[in-house]
């Protein structure tokens, strides 16, 4: 019986031995096959560093203003009796915008006029009659200030009645109407706006540092959401000769032309203004870069030591300036090399690589995406 027993234990520990040997087999094998493993190469788009002349400019954040821009208020206190506009219609210089009730002033100006006409016919019989030496130099006296005063009479009543019709100062485009048929206004209620659309100024601070390097007429480039793709360009036309105490900043004033009103006042908007100086950069498509927190970098594609195939080693890099799809690299890079333009995120150092630029995008300056 024990002798039993004791075959059976020792047949369940070379069972156990046996399975222990082919399992540690196994994983050697897998082991070495993973050590021999090489996986196949990655499929990259590239791109070569080349060298560009640059022009050099300065940027800041500006805000729209119009040329010419008020608030049109009544005169005088009356009553309503005619809208002439629609709100947010344009207008010419000298529009009728509203008319107040001037039935008053209508109704006294035929006296006042007829009055005035009394005055000047006996302030020419006044003056024959002191030629002839009929009357005194006393009584042409009175005639002539008699005549004035029924002039002036005259001319308070149409004064009267042109500050209570109201007419466009300029040309623009008028906001949305704070007034109603029959409303009693007094003097200084509000109207309408009226702004001058085209061109608009554009007014943005640089610090001081820079006020050497700007002058009058210098181009500006506007850009922003609300131009999507597009650009408006202008020119510097005032340079404000105080510099903020706080801010150490001077204020800046550019004109541009807006065509088609795209750009409102108190919209913000992106300025650059273009210098006279250009830069040599080496440039690089913008995704060609693999942004991180402790640096940036690219990877270069190099042949394989072996000789064989190609590879791609990880470069770290300084940034420069950014245009359109291209960025500025002032460090780590060479003219002539070649970097993967797309899909660094996927990429490691040392991998084996592929070329492939069948489908590579056309990276551009200004690029224009078509949905935008």
């Amino acid at each position: 019986m024990k002798k039993r027993i004791i075959f059976a234990v020792f047949g369940v520990l070379l069972i156990v031995a046996v399975l222990a040997g082919i399992k540690t087999l196994q994983i050697r094998s897998m082991i070495a096959g993973g050590k021999k493993f090489v996986p196949p190469p990655e499929t990259v788009t590239t791109a070569l560093v080349t060298a560009e002349t640059w022009e050099t400019s300065l940027s800041s954040v500006g805000s729209l203003t119009a040329v010419q821009g008020v608030t049109v208020a009544a005169e005088a206190a009356g009553k309503v009796m005619k809208i002439a506009f629609e709100s947010g219609s344009p207008v010419a210089k000298g529009d009728l915008l509203m008319q107040q009730d001037i039935s008053s002033e209508e109704a006294q100006l035929p006296g006042a006029q007829a009055q005035a006409t009394l005055a000047e016919t006996e302030l020419k019989r006044a003056q024959r009659m002191l030629a002839d030496g009929i009357i005194a130099q006393t009584d042409l006296d009175k005639a002539l200030a008699a005549s004035l005063q029924a002039k002036a009479a005259v001319d308070t009543l149409r004064a009267a009645m042109a500050k209570k019709t109201v007419h466009a100062p300029f040309a623009g485009r008028l906001g949305i109407r704070t007034i109603n048929q029959g409303q009693m206004l007094r003097e200084g209620d509000q109207i309408v706006t009226l702004q001058a659309l085209d061109p608009v100024f554009v007014d943005f601070s640089l610090p001081q540092q820079q006020l050497s390097q700007l002058k009058m007429g210098y181009p500006v480039r506007l850009s922003g959401d609300v131009l999507g793709t597009d650009m408006l360009t202008g020119k510097i036309t005032a340079i404000n000769p105080l510099v903020d105490a706080e801010t150490r900043a001077v204020k800046i004033q550019a004109t541009v032309s807006n065509k088609g009103e795209r750009l409102r006042p108190g919209m913000y908007i992106t300025v650059s203004v273009g210098l006279p100086t250009r830069q040599q950069v080496l440039a690089i498509p913008a995704t060609s870069v693999l942004y991180a927190p402790y640096s940036d970098s690219v990877f270069i594609v190099e042949n394989a030591k072996e000789g064989k195939g190609l590879v791609v080693r990880q470069q770290f890099i300084r940034l420069g300036e950014k245009r359109g799809d291209f960025v500025a690299v002032t460090s780590g890079l060479k003219i002539g090399e070649t970097v993967v333009s797309t899909g660094v995120f996927k990429l490691r150092n040392g991998q084996a690589a592929v070329i492939d630029n069948k489908l590579a995008p056309q990276f551009q300056h200004s690029p224009k995406p078509e949905n935008n």
